[in-house]
């Protein structure tokens, strides 16, 4: 696929938290990362409001754990509150994504050179990202490595399929819908012999307003192009 990438991404805790365990004050994990998630681990790769970021699937590599831990959470309050947090325990996962240019942003029609981006976006892969990777919370260190997808032996490789029930998708962004407004949407889930394919956001038909919300604007007043970027730092240095 076109200005695609493909990458493992591992780390000993994970913590995707189904909201609904956030209303006392618990965290449960949900069994797969969101595809909010991955796409947040892409942008910690690299990221400009130029592009926008499609995680076309992703692949478990190891069982589904989980280990619950007692957490003193920040209690601005002045109590001395114990919460119960439910990580996911050694977790690793092949991601394939690909990028296409956000085009309710016009306003950044300079800076669509898609090579030059698809050369960063795979440097910055090669140098473990721009940003540091976190897998679903901060307290959860995540690492990436560029891969071969499909390479390798799975554990759920041989399950068939394992339904996961209903799930937060993701949250639509003004900037990427057009509509001044963020929107969380919900899905359906079904893993096939460890692999879980996602649907394109605007095919999601369950998605709900959480509020209203302008657009941050980005222009050449705050965003360097791409080509200004590579020609400071030249065609094989560190971007």
């Amino acid at each position: 696929m076109r200005n695609a990438i493909e990458f493992v991404v591992y780390g000993d805790y994970a913590l995707f938290t189904d909201p609904l365990t956030k209303l006392g004050g618990e965290k449960l994990s949900y069994q797969v990362p969101t595809y909010q998630a991955m796409k947040g681990i892409v942008e910690s790769v690299y990221w400009k409001p130029t592009i926008l970021f499609y995680i076309d699937m992703i692949r478990v590599m190891k069982p589904i754990r989980m280990e619950s831990k007692g957490i003193r959470p920040i209690d601005y309050g002045g109590g001395n509150t114990l919460a119960n947090y439910t990580y996911l325990q050694d977790v690793c996962y092949q991601v394939k994504c690909h990028f296409e240019f956000n085009m309710n942003r016009p306003e950044m029609a300079y800076d669509r050179n898609e090579n030059k981006h698809h050369n960063i976006l795979k440097r910055s892969l090669q140098a473990g990202g721009r940003r540091d990777i976190f897998l679903g919370a901060r307290e959860c260190q995540g690492y990436v490595e560029p891969c071969v997808f499909g390479e390798g032996e799975g554990f759920y490789d041989h399950y068939g399929d394992i339904h996961l029930g209903n799930m937060v998708h993701g949250i639509n962004y003004p900037d990427e819908t057009g509509r001044d407004q963020m929107e969380v949407r919900l899905w359906n889930p079904v893993m096939k012999n460890g692999i879980i394919t996602f649907p394109r956001p605007e095919e999601c038909t369950q998605v709900r307003k959480v509020s209203d919300m302008k657009p941050k604007l980005f222009n050449e007043s705050n965003v360097e192009a791409v080509d200004d970027l590579l020609a400071r730092w030249g065609e094989e240095g560190d971007v």
